[in-house]
């Protein structure tokens, strides 16, 4: 299988996580499904200084980075029209309301997750 083969196909994959195991593992699973992580980024204000001059393909956010909620860098990816997913261990009530309709995939995240999103997303 090629890269453009993959299920992430060479797409560039936004990830903002404060918890460093649980960044470093999304990281290993876009890379071993062919993406390239930009990130990860352990806070809100990184991911939106990083958003100014970069456009990913996709992005997982944590709901809860470093006691700041994702939500300002979930409406930069959604007015761009960028496919993301919050990536939590909140059930989704705890999810503000106009982002409940947001993919959601709960941790510890595994593989088989990430690759269900994609086929919801389909290919770009």
């Amino acid at each position: 299988m090629t890269a453009a083969d993959a299920p992430l196909g060479g797409r560039t994959v936004l990830i903002v996580e404060d918890q460093y195991l649980i960044a470093e593992e999304l990281r290993a699973i876009v890379e071993r499904l062919g993406g390239s992580v930009i990130g990860p980024l352990p806070r809100v204000p990184a991911a939106l200084t990083t958003l100014e001059a970069t456009f990913p393909d996709l992005a997982l956010l944590d709901v809860n980075v470093n006691g700041q909620p994702i939500y300002e860098v979930a409406a930069v990816l959604r007015s761009r029209g960028t496919p993301f997913a919050l990536v939590t261990g909140y059930d989704r009530s705890a999810i503000a309301p106009e982002f409940r309709d947001v993919p959601y995939i709960e941790k510890p995240v595994a593989e088989s997750a990430i690759i269900n999103l994609l086929s919801q997303w389909g290919r770009r």
